[in-house]
């Protein structure tokens, strides 16, 4: 069930209207059957999968409190995290490494013959693959008391509100409050209603919106101008964020509203003035994820710099996998892992630099030029993460020199045949939306809006919940188009 569709407009009041209906006792199936009928409202079938998962993970929880033999113990993890990386490898990567054995075979004149796997990918499968992942692997470290209530384990992993495009929780911050009893509060009330109206604005009338011009230039690339290509890239940065930032909002809304707490997801990421910082601002919970299961255990940052190096070229090959099964994905990955290695190299000579030019000595200059130097490197990162094989983004990389040589003869010679070639309207209300969104997120600081708006007088409360609600009516673009993290 999509959050931005006319069910999830009566599933949500109905269940949330129930859950404080009914006795306490009773909540955790109320909760359970919802967000199994949310999760089979995509395809019935793959609640299966989910169930497989969670009667190992479940089991495997109790095995490893039981066991005082650290090699069986060890065991009893592995068996756990191979279930459900199997799960994932199979539905997930099987094909695409199928796909690529048979290309490497083919330059060979040799035949693969392995089989292809007629079968869709179960939405979210990503999210609460790592999710569960993470219980066990608490478990095993002592950080987390297995949980003895089948039920409750089995809302962990399902519960609808995150299930599918997460935040991926930890169980130490989900699994007590699904004992909590949970109380009807207005301040929860209103500042989750808050959140769900400011993420559906973002997805409906921003993100949507743009992917009416992003889309067309990416499935076709070549018939398009160089300019077009990077304003379409550009424009993909926002589209990207108000659309996962925006499911991350509705997300935490429902869930606050109910009076559970989800961790934030994004932290203004266009903000950040290196991709170190980026990556502290962007799916938060995916990024802690792999720096507390992933970069820590290998080392982290407390080695030499060559080890270093290949820990984060590691995280970032993973994350790129992580989010598809595509030479694409991997690229974005390791492009951001260059990103990273050359930053950490060359911090002090880039440092040393900035001095002796004088730019520090201008306090807002420095931090404008890094946020601006940062925003371009994730964009021209978004290239490979959008485009529909690696060879269109390779080609868009080619293409993006030209436009500076469009832009000059334009301005020289008044040329409008190399300019953009998408509708003048359509971008100006798009470009009119982004610096719309920019401005918000200058006025709020480093809050989020429902913290913002707290601060503020009544009136200005309401004329803003009435703006957004028109906009959503009005403005907002309704093709029952899916979130673009629930590909994953």
């Amino acid at each position: 069930m999509l959050f931005n569709s006319f069910g999830f407009l009566v599933f949500f009041p109905t269940v949330t209207l129930l859950f404080f209906l009914l006795p306490h006792k009773l909540r955790w199936i109320l909760l359970l059957l919802a967000s199994c009928f949310f999760y089979m409202f995509f395809k019935p079938e793959y609640i299966l999968i989910l169930g497989f998962t969670i009667i190992i993970d479940y089991y495997a929880g109790l095995l490893l409190e039981n066991e005082s033999d650290l090699r069986k113990k060890k065991l009893y993890l592995i068996a756990s995290l191979a279930a459900n990386i199997g799960v994932l490898g199979i539905f997930k990567y099987y094909n695409f490494i199928n796909h690529s054995i048979t290309v490497f075979t083919t330059s060979f004149h040799l035949k693969n013959s392995l089989p292809i796997l007629e079968m869709a990918l179960p939405i979210g499968l990503s999210f609460h693959t790592f999710q569960a992942m993470s219980y066990t692997i608490e478990v095993y470290r002592g950080q987390q008391k297995p949980e003895r209530h089948f039920g409750i384990y089995a809302l962990y992993v399902m519960f609808y509100p995150q299930l599918v495009a997460g935040p991926i929780e930890r169980p130490q911050n989900m699994l007590h409050q699904f004992h909590e009893r949970k109380h009807f509060n207005y301040h929860n009330v209103v500042n989750g209603l808050r959140s769900m109206l400011w993420g559906m604005f973002k997805k409906t009338v921003i993100a949507d919106r743009l992917a009416l011009i992003t889309d067309p230039v990416f499935n076709d690339p070549h018939s398009h101008s160089a300019t077009t290509l990077l304003f379409a890239s550009i424009l993909f940065s926002f589209q990207i964020y108000c659309d996962f930032s925006g499911y991350s909002d509705i997300a935490l809304g429902s869930a606050r509203v109910m009076g559970f707490t989800l961790m934030e997801n994004f932290n203004h990421p266009y903000k950040a003035k290196t991709i170190a910082e980026f990556w502290r601002n962007w799916h938060i919970s995916l990024s802690t994820w792999f720096k507390d299961y992933v970069y820590v255990p290998l080392g982290g940052s407390r080695v030499k710099r060559s080890r270093m190096c290949f820990n984060i070229l590691c995280v970032f090959t993973l994350s790129g996998l992580w989010h598809g099964a595509n030479w694409t994905f991997i690229a974005w990955g390791l492009l951001h892992a260059f990103y990273m290695i050359f930053g950490a190299v060359t911090m002090q000579p880039r440092h040393t630099i900035s001095n002796f030019i004088g730019i520090n000595r201008v306090k807002w200059l420095a931090p404008l030029i890094q946020q601006f130097i940062t925003f371009m490197l994730v964009t021209m990162a978004w290239i490979f993460f959008r485009a529909n094989s690696i060879w269109d983004a390779i080609y868009i990389f080619r293409k993006l020199p030209q436009s500076f040589t469009e832009s000059k003869l334009f301005f020289e010679k008044n040329i409008p045949s190399i300019t953009l070639d998408v509708p003048f309207l359509q971008l100006f209300f798009s470009l009119a939306l982004i610096l719309l969104l920019i401005f918000i997120q200058y006025v709020e600081g480093n809050v989020t809006m429902s913290t913002y708006l707290d601060k503020k007088p009544r009136i200005i409360r309401w004329s803003v919940y009435y703006v957004l609600t028109l906009s959503v009516i009005y403005l907002g673009v309704f093709q029952n188009k899916q979130f673009i993290y629930f590909q994953f």
